[in-house]
């Protein structure tokens, strides 16, 4: 911790142990010049609890258990994910055959499928039990929804989402500028688009949901 947030921190405990709101702090530190989430940051140290002295607020600690299981829990996520576009790519490509490429329904196609069914039986099962056991620890104590792999990982994964919907989408406007439109390729453009929108949609609302809680 740098001298200046060494002195931030010592302020705000001093002020709240004589009297004054978490609002009255924040308006003359800001006041002063400090920038608003340094002393959002220093505030959230201490809950607005009726008590002679300010309580400090449990912080989260970085333990090498928890960034095992967010390690598996994401790794698990990632190639689910990967996996099932895959296969649901060659099922279109089984559907819709490209008649420049008569070989891709034989021994190619077939391993693909395999490959990727086997790593969905795998990976699958494995993603939803941690996340289970993840949500239940969560529940028995929510301070962890702050720990540092979380969130780096949930950051990580959206930036992910976001690059691959965008680059969906940047073949979808190319092929449509350049008039190379078929049912196979706009399936292929749902399918990942879909994929990528549905983990984007769902960790930013678990991240708002923590910018909400107590």
């Amino acid at each position: 911790m740098s001298a200046d947030s060494r002195e931030l921190q010592g302020f705000v405990r001093e002020a709240l142990a004589r009297g004054a709101g978490h609002d009255a702090v924040a308006a003359t530190l800001a006041k002063a010049g400090w920038p608003a989430e340094q002393v959002g940051d220093a505030l959230s140290r201490y809950p607005a609890v009726a008590f002679g002295l300010p309580v400090p607020r449990p912080r989260p600690t970085l333990s090498a258990r928890d960034a095992f299981l967010h390690l598996v829990l994401f790794t698990a996520l990632y190639i689910s994910a990967w996996q099932l576009g895959s296969l649901l790519f060659d099922l279109v490509n089984l559907a819709f055959p490209d008649p420049s490429d008569p070989d891709y329904r034989g021994q190619w196609l077939g391993r693909s499928m395999r490959w990727s069914a086997s790593s969905l039986v795998i990976a699958f099962p494995l993603f939803a039990f941690m996340a289970h056991k993840l949500s239940r620890e969560l529940e028995r104590d929510p301070v962890k929804r702050l720990s540092p792999v979380r969130r780096w990982l949930t950051y990580m994964t959206l930036f992910l989402a976001t690059a691959v919907l965008a680059g969906d989408l940047i073949t979808l406007v190319y092929n449509v500028l350049g008039g190379e439109l078929s049912v196979r390729f706009l399936l292929k453009v749902l399918i990942a688009g879909t994929i990528a929108g549905a983990i984007f949609t769902f960790y930013l609302l678990d991240l708002r949901r923590e910018e909400v809680s107590p």
